[in-house]
């Protein structure tokens, strides 16, 4: 996922709310996660619906004492005052729930909508970059096992410019987002999160980051695209030392610049169907990853692929990543279990040129300025559904 962090992701947002999270549920909004239907399949069962929701990632919400009075956060971000260690902060402070259309959050059966900006009561557009994770019927994030297995899912990014990133992505988080005595409400608030960029955050894990120490992890990415690029990406780790650059694979990269766009062979003016396979020596779902495959399926037809050999990273080609573990420990964190993270961005530094501009998409430079969309493309969203995973070839019929 190369220049995404915590801070690229909500860097609008944080003028308005510092990245900080308390640890105990408030009361004044109700936290209501939206219903999302998903599917888990297999060869010889079929799909199976699942009992599956979406919350909100912690460092997006309210925080504040428990009698509603006073922040916890500063312009600078946690109130050292209010917040001197875990424990004081747990007493001191709370977090609330939060409201999803307002966050740009929106979801109906299958659907997901995640949007860029949002207008507020007064009219005015916020860039709101919204970052969510699925999340069990039971409180606790879904861990995704997809070591030798496949996921699949539509995507329509027709609104999404040069500049955006809509990304659907696996990071192995703590499936409990780190909940403990002093954090009770954990996934269910959406804490623990972590990534290959290993960002530094207030909380790690749920716990206080007074140490201030990265949080780092194993992340694959599925999707980073707009209607312009799109790329995959698996970002090993070996303990805190990440493979943050990754080794992808991008069709306009790989030379195929007539595949993926509006009215190209992939045309992303339309909406079509995303099937991401984890291929093991062996075929099983315990062998060692040897190859990360991709297709996809448009108006009911497989898509030919961006390139003769097709689309795929293999342990060969990624052998750069050997010093972080490689494709074989990327794939032994996906047999382990990963949390599905979704969200919506833009960068104010790079303007996302690292995903479509230059030898990986059409863009140029200056194009994904986030002033440039907001002025020309204020409703900038994606929409994500029929999310399926499961056995090779269980998920998708063309």
């Amino acid at each position: 996922m190369g220049q995404k962090t915590l801070q690229g992701l909500v860097a609008t947002a944080l003028a308005t709310l510092p990245l900080v999270n308390a640890q105990l549920p408030g009361a004044v909004t109700p936290e209501v996660h939206p219903k999302l239907a998903t599917w888990q399949c297999t060869t010889s069962g079929g799909c199976v619906e699942q009992d599956t929701s979406v919350v909100l990632d912690w460092n997006y919400r309210w925080f504040h004492t428990s009698d509603n009075t006073t922040s916890c956060t500063t312009s600078e971000g946690i109130d050292s005052t209010l917040c001197p260690d875990q424990a004081t902060c747990a007493e001191n402070c709370v977090v609330e729930g939060t409201d999803y259309a307002s966050s740009g959050i929106e979801t109906s059966g299958s659907s997901l909508t995640l949007k860029q900006f949002v207008k507020d009561s007064e009219g005015k557009i916020n860039s709101v970059s919204p970052r969510a994770y699925l999340l069990g019927a039971d409180g606790d994030y879904v861990m995704f096992k997809l070591l030798g297995q496949e996921l699949s899912f539509d995507v329509d990014v027709s609104t999404l410019p040069c500049g955006e990133n809509a990304a659907l992505y696996f990071s192995e988080m703590s499936a409990t987002g780190g909940r403990n005595e002093y954090n009770t409400g954990g996934a269910n608030y959406g804490s623990g999160y972590c990534d290959a960029q290993c960002p530094i955050q207030t909380w790690n894990n749920g716990t206080l980051n007074t140490a201030q120490e990265g949080s780092c992890c194993n992340e694959m990415d599925i999707l980073e695209a707009n209607s312009r690029a799109n790329a995959f990406t698996p970002h090993p780790c070996i303990g805190d030392n990440c493979d943050k650059a990754g080794c992808g694979f991008n069709p306009y990269a790989r030379g195929n610049k007539e595949y993926y766009g509006p009215g190209l062979t992939l045309d992303t003016s339309k909406p079509f169907t995303m099937v991401t396979q984890f291929i093991t020596d062996d075929g099983t779902t315990t062998g060692s990853l040897s190859q990360v495959t991709r297709y996809y399926v448009q108006n009911g037809q497989k898509i030919p692929s961006a390139v003769p050999e097709g689309d795929g990273i293999s342990a060969d080609a990624c052998s750069v990543s050997d010093a972080y573990g490689g494709l074989a420990g990327m794939g032994e964190a996906l047999g382990r279990g990963m949390v599905m993270a979704l969200s919506i961005w833009n960068d104010s530094e790079s303007f996302m040129n690292w995903l479509d501009s230059g030898d990986n998409g059409p863009c140029t430079e200056t194009e994904g300025d986030p002033a440039n969309i907001v002025a020309e493309h204020p409703n900038a969203q994606v929409v994500l559904s029929n999310i399926r995973w499961g056995d090779i070839d269980s998920t998708v019929e063309a």
